[in-house]
């Protein structure tokens, strides 16, 4: 149950924003270590399939964008490489990976906290492309590659709604890719499919009712929220690894 509550948090910030599923999600599982890291991520990366695809189903908006190619190339070289790190990871310092997620988690916390002006133009597909690969490697991961795409898109001279939906075109793509490098290694454990499965009916309803209702609260206060959240989950699972490393 409270990996559920957690799963329906961090949905329906992902369904109202474009992003904060996996930061929110992992970095809630991390600071109270409910279940093992790695299965976490992998039941995430399905999460954030369903999460995603729901979403542009409901809006039908499954379009993809000229502008966003240069990210969807270079996020999949860098997915590629950052699944590869986590296998390592994960099978020799599974408290640095913690670590590292943690510290992660609060300076992408950081970085959004901040208020962004809209930029007086469109970006260069120089800009698009190195912020695909290093969201890309967060996606590898974590499943988390949210924070250096929301900096940018939400920095673009473009309309929130098309904000959003990139987003979600960008993350649905990413988590087919991540799933079709995860699930032929042998990575992808029955606690991570159990996990996935448990958590499907939250995430389709949740996502149904944020795709049609508009959120509650104000953007700022939404901001502000969910940032708070993010680091006070990333320092605590920062310092219990580091407890744990000792």
């Amino acid at each position: 149950m409270t990996f559920l509550v957690f799963v329906a948090g961090a949905v329906y910030a992902q369904a109202i924003t474009g992003f904060a599923l996996a930061l929110i999600l992992l970095g809630l599982i991390g600071a109270t270590n409910l279940v093992p890291l790695p299965d976490a991520v992998n039941a995430t990366t399905i999460l954030g399939f369903c999460t995603a695809w729901t979403f542009l189903y409901r809006r039908r908006a499954l379009r993809i964008e000229p502008v966003i190619v240069p990210i969807l190339v270079t996020s999949a070289v860098g997915i590629v490489v950052g699944a590869l790190l986590l296998m390592w990871l994960a099978g020799t310092a599974y408290e640095v990976l913690r670590l590292v997620l943690g510290v992660s988690i609060v300076a992408c916390a950081l970085s959004l906290w901040r208020a962004v002006r809209p930029l007086p133009s469109i970006s260069s597909p120089m800009v698009y492309a190195l912020t695909g690969g290093i969201a890309g490697l967060m996606a590898g991961m974590f499943s988390a590659s949210g924070p250096p795409l929301v900096y940018l898109l939400y920095r673009q001279p473009m309309p929130l709604a098309w904000i959003q939906q990139s987003l979600m075109v960008i993350f649905g793509l990413g988590t087919v890719l991540r799933l079709l490098i995860v699930l032929p290694s042998g990575q992808f454990s029955l606690l991570s499919l159990q996990l996935a499965l448990e958590a499907l009916p939250v995430v389709f309803f949740v996502t149904s009712y944020a795709a049609r209702h508009a959120s509650p609260l104000s953007p700022e206060l939404l901001k502000a929220l969910i940032c708070a959240l993010l680091i006070g989950s990333g320092v605590s699972m920062g310092i219990s690894a580091l407890i744990a490393m000792r």
